[in-house]
């Protein structure tokens, strides 16, 4: 029985002139274009000097920010008031004026975080510049850096298991919503309804097909990491398809809890579109959840996409392995099938 389900909303999907290309062109267009957008890293900063010592130094140090990759050397002014007319006038970000071998660093901070990222960036050029060359002779222990991840500071590497999470999302959580409400408002529910198909086969039908298509944007998304940007994962690929099937499982699950209790189209995409969004921007996709209020990251802890991201950066970037992602694992597992036995129990035959 539930064999001839799982083919009925196969040939719907087929017979669709638009599900066939939105499931291959997505996770196309989101691989291929997204790494390249969404960087948090701020450039372009553009810098106006104000050198009023026109000493050796100050001149290297001008250089220093004209090569630099952050900034956009906006030129040498000659007085602080000249180059706070091009802050006013949105023609530069951040002012740096030289006098007396001291160092003012002013920011435009309506941009809040381009405004500090200008003045951090500069900071550690002062902070080099002005280190004592008497102390390295002497042998002075120095700071350094060791990157274990990402040691290229790639942030496309950073980004990329980000973007399988809102790819898996979108894909398996809206197109199971308007499945059951389009049967509604086309009325062909009502010929299941009158059958004695059970609720679980009728729900199992509806979840199998979008955990295949999954399955292949998984792949696919994989496949242009690697062709695309030479990216792939640091740990077992098998892990990556157990994380993405237990998120497909979530999503597919609660997109056919809200088409159960919605009876439009449009009472169902803003339904599930409110609770994507909360549960994306609260996930620690874009920003770290210890920056979180204290209440908000208490949401953290039922929030399916927050164990997956940290799930799969810690396989993809850390190259973590089974040991070390077991607890994400299994909440996703217990919050998936609690999910799944809802969407069982809220689909009413009768209605």
């Amino acid at each position: 029985m539930i064999k001839h389900l799982i083919h009925k909303e196969f040939l719907q999907i087929r017979r669709n002139a638009f599900l066939p290309r939105l499931i291959v062109l997505f996770p196309i267009v989101i691989m291929c274009v997204m790494p390249w957008v969404m960087q948090m890293e701020v450039k372009n900063i553009v810098v106006d000097v104000v050198d009023i010592d026109r000493t050796v130094e100050s001149q290297r140090l001008v250089q220093q920010i004209a090569v630099s990759k952050y900034f956009i050397f906006g030129g040498q002014k000659a007085t602080y008031a000249e180059a706070m007319k091009d802050i006013e006038k949105g023609r530069a970000d951040v002012i740096l004026e030289i006098r007396d071998g001291k160092y003012l660093i002013a920011a435009n901070a309506v941009n809040g975080t381009k405004g500090a990222m200008g003045s951090a960036y500069l900071s550690q050029i002062l902070a080099r510049q002005n280190e004592n060359p008497v102390l390295v002779q002497k042998g002075a222990q120095s700071v350094s850096v060791l990157t274990l991840y990402n040691k290229g500071q790639n942030y496309k590497l950073f980004m990329i298991p980000a973007l399988f999470a809102i790819v898996m999302m979108l894909m398996t959580g809206f197109l199971p919503t308007l499945n059951i409400v389009g049967e509604k408002e086309a009325g062909t529910i009502e010929q299941i309804n009158v059958t004695p198909v059970p609720k679980w086969s009728f729900i199992l039908a509806k979840l199998i097909p979008y955990w295949l298509i999954a399955l292949f944007v998984i792949t696919v998304c994989l496949l242009l990491a690697w062709l695309v940007y030479g990216i792939t994962p640091a740990g077992p690929i098998w892990l990556i398809y157990v994380l993405a099937m237990l998120l497909a499982l979530f999503f597919s699950s609660f997109g056919l809890i809200v088409s159960n209790y919605s009876d439009t189209m449009q009472q169902a995409m803003f339904v599930m579109w409110f609770f994507v969004v909360s549960i994306m921007l609260l996930s620690g996709l874009f920003t770290p959840t210890r920056s979180m209020p204290s209440w908000a990251y208490l949401t953290t802890y039922i929030n399916p996409m927050h164990y997956f991201i940290d799930a799969i950066r810690t396989v993809f970037i850390r190259g973590g392995g089974l040991q070390h992602i077991a607890h994400q694992i299994i909440a996703l597992l217990a919050i998936g099938l609690f999910m799944a036995v809802w969407a069982v129990q809220s689909y009413k035959k009768n209605s």
